[in-house]
């Protein structure tokens, strides 16, 4: 099986909104959160998807899987006090569904302009090479920041750079084992599962997907997440 784990569990405190978390931020009257899920529930190698949600929302993410028809959401499960300990508790979730023989994707409910080909790449890397990280090329300069007098500091490559975003995924067992063996030890630190999975020995590998494929924290993410949807809309009626 092929289970996306989806978290949606920030409050959105960047976005500056008081009455509702960034994820269910609606855009032509559709939250974004379910232009995530249905990229996942459209796919046909998708067989069932976790939704990860902040408590006090589920009943409303609940009402909204009903309202746009999103009939793959197996179980919806509280978030946790950090991004780490929710991604465990879908991932912990999925495990005890369907057991570690399985394909886990795991995805930021705030990331909607993912696609079916990158979700597809993700599935085949996983079977041949164990799991699979989406990536997309550095645009910009990169370097590290110097603490002292504001001054720069080691300036990288940027071709030889690319940005980690999600879906990044993993055979199932494996990244629960990670998360079970951080947690045993008091480790609560990392960013995201590739740097989990990175941390305990694992080689992983990328795959490209597009530039588009952001995250809406910002309220600048959000206008060009409109821009890119009225632009894909504005074609289809031109027929393009």
């Amino acid at each position: 099986m092929n289970i996306a784990v989806i978290f949606a569990g920030g409050t959105g405190t960047r976005m500056n909104t008081k009455s509702k978390p960034k994820q269910f931020l609606e855009m032509h009257r559709k939250p974004v959160l379910i232009y995530t899920l249905e990229n996942f529930e459209n796919h046909p190698m998708v067989d069932s998807i976790i939704l990860v949600c902040l408590e006090s929302w589920i009943e409303y993410a609940t009402f909204l899987l009903k309202k746009f028809g999103i009939t793959k959401v197996a179980k919806i499960v509280p978030g946790g006090a950090s991004g780490q300990e929710s991604i465990y508790h879908g991932v912990k979730t999925a495990q005890e569904l369907y057991g570690g023989d399985n394909v886990v994707l795991i995805h930021d409910g705030v990331r909607p302009l993912i696609n079916e080909e990158t979700i597809t790449h993700c599935i085949a890397s996983v079977k041949e090479n164990g799991n699979g990280i989406t990536v997309s090329p550095a645009i910009e300069t990169i370097f590290l920041k110097n603490e002292e007098n504001n001054r720069v500091g080691q300036i990288f490559d940027r071709s030889r750079c690319e940005m980690a975003k999600a879906p990044q995924c993993f055979k199932l067992q494996e990244i629960f084992d990670a998360h079970e063996k951080a947690r045993s030890e008091g480790l609560n630190h990392f960013i995201d599962s590739a740097s989990l999975m990175q941390y305990y020995g694992h080689e992983l590998f990328t795959v490209e997907g597009p530039e588009e494929n952001i995250k809406i924290t910002t309220p600048s993410d959000f206008y060009i997440f409109r821009a890119i949807m009225d632009a894909k809309e504005n074609l289809q009626i031109l027929g393009l």
